[in-house]
């Protein structure tokens, strides 16, 4: 029996019938509507405006609840990815049984160390078709949540400061164009009027040569998105804890039965392993290799000023990119550190080498003072791309390998895993992205839209 043929038959009573009731009865009873029967408040100005005027409290965005034993599906990560899926299979499929673990805080892995910013201009058809779906969900997310996740759509550069870059910007826009992407190669006097502090003369070490511009992409408020989703999902009945670390994952001849805690055991029929740079370690735990390797990427954050930057500046050959948010601060970030490790501290190293590349671009910055650095997770795959979809284990799913980009796929990851789980078939939207194209060399080239692009 191959693995395709023991992961269904795992998988064909779980989507037939979840805890001996039919999709169809947990719906019923649970689906379409849940937000109003449990109570969840919903955010508008006539709500802020009676609630100052009467003092009533706000109730919590997401509650707390008993570790149940058992639950059709456990999802392994609190962060935007584990959060999206629990939220699709609660709202789109009336999957309700289903909790989320998180070793720590919901959002304290990659989601909340990231730069938030998203974008579609990647350079292979299958990768600019999933991340443009991505980009649209997420402009409609506010209004789906009922809360304001701040996605500022202001536009991506992609520096080409050499030739070679200059083609691949080319390459990567004629792709874009094909699949319906915004996206156009423009030159330094276009680059200028983006952005006016951009030294586009002919001093720099590496000039300027033109860039890739992407319209659609843009910044977002990570934190709001993993509380956006943590809500909605709670609103439907998923059950979310904190402070659960995920110790073991129970196999009993070649299918998960379970996990275990330090809190308790919890049986479950699927288990899916949504995290970031632990991902290697959760699979370990079923016996599922993956090929990966876990880095630390570090960003820093300035002082505040009067807003000037009004689109993402990327520049691949010097390892830097920058934006602004809207509080005033200059968000920076580079490439992953060259050495695999699981250290989330800032490195003098980093910031002096950050500093010399952003000064090249912006030398009017000199004066501005850092805050704050910090560092997340990176799990890297050979062809930078994730992992997605069955597994040789009978009811372990992934949805990991995110490298530098993952933030920006969560919503579009969420709904395609809540639908492999439901139809019990991989959407065509993520086959390219399954383990197997290890095996059989059928690997995707993102490296040069995605190695220090985000």
């Amino acid at each position: 029996m191959s693995g395709r043929d023991r992961i269904s038959r795992a998988l064909t009573p779980v989507t037939g019938r979840l805890s001996g009731k039919p999709y169809k009865s947990i719906r019923n009873t649970l689906g379409k509507g849940t937000g109003e029967k449990r109570g969840q408040a919903r955010y508008s100005a006539f709500d802020l405006f009676r609630r100052g005027f009467t003092k009533d409290p706000w109730p919590p965005v997401w509650r707390e609840h008993e570790l149940s034993s058992s639950y059709d599906v456990v999802v392994v990560g609190g962060g935007v990815h584990g959060l999206a899926i629990a939220y699709y299979l609660a709202h789109r499929h009336g999957i309700t049984n289903v909790c989320v673990l998180d070793k720590s805080y919901v959002g304290s892995g990659g989601s909340g160390r990231n730069t938030a910013i998203i974008r579609s201009n990647y350079l292979t058809p299958d990768g600019v078709r999933f991340y443009d779906r991505s980009v649209k969900l997420y402009e409609n997310l506010s209004a789906e949540l009922n809360f304001n996740v701040m996605f500022s759509q202001r536009g991506h550069l992609t520096l080409a400061h050499n030739d070679s870059s200059l083609r691949t910007m080319r390459w990567r826009a004629e792709v874009n164009k094909l699949e319906n992407i915004d996206s156009e190669v423009i030159g330094p006097e276009e680059i200028k009027k983006l952005v006016p502090y951009l030294d586009v003369s002919s001093e720099p070490r590496y000039p300027i040569l033109g860039a890739l511009y992407h319209p659609p992409g843009g910044i977002i408020r990570h934190d709001a998105v993993v509380w956006g989703y943590a809500r909605g999902a709670d609103t439907a009945g998923v059950h979310i804890h904190q402070n659960t670390e995920v110790v073991g994952i129970n196999v009993s001849s070649g299918r998960v039965t379970g996990v275990r805690t330090n809190r308790g055991d919890i049986s479950a029929p699927i288990v899916v392993n949504a995290t970031a740079g632990w991902a290697s370690l959760i699979s370990n735990m079923v016996g599922v290799r993956m090929p990966i390797t876990t880095s630390p990427l570090q960003a820093a954050v300035t002082e505040p000023v009067k807003p000037f930057l009004n689109t993402v500046v990327v520049s691949g050959s010097l390892h830097v990119y920058m934006s602004q948010t809207d509080r005033g601060e200059l968000v920076f970030g580079a490439s992953v550190d060259p050495f695999p490790s699981y250290s989330m501290r800032g490195s003098l190293d980093f910031i002096e080498g950050l500093a010399s590349h952003v000064l090249e671009l912006m030398p009017a910055l000199s004066k501005m003072r850092v805050l704050r650095q910090w560092a997340g997770l990176c799990d890297m795959t050979p062809d930078y791309s994730p992992i997605m979809g069955f597994t040789p284990v009978e009811g372990f799913l992934v949805d990991v390998g995110w490298g530098t980009y993952g933030f920006k796929a969560g919503p579009v990851s969420g709904e395609a895993m809540a639908q492999l789980i439901a139809d019990n078939k991989t959407p065509q939207i993520i086959e390219a992205f399954a383990l197997e194209r290890f095996g059989t060399g059928e690997l995707l080239g993102e490296k040069g839209a995605a190695s220090v692009g985000h």
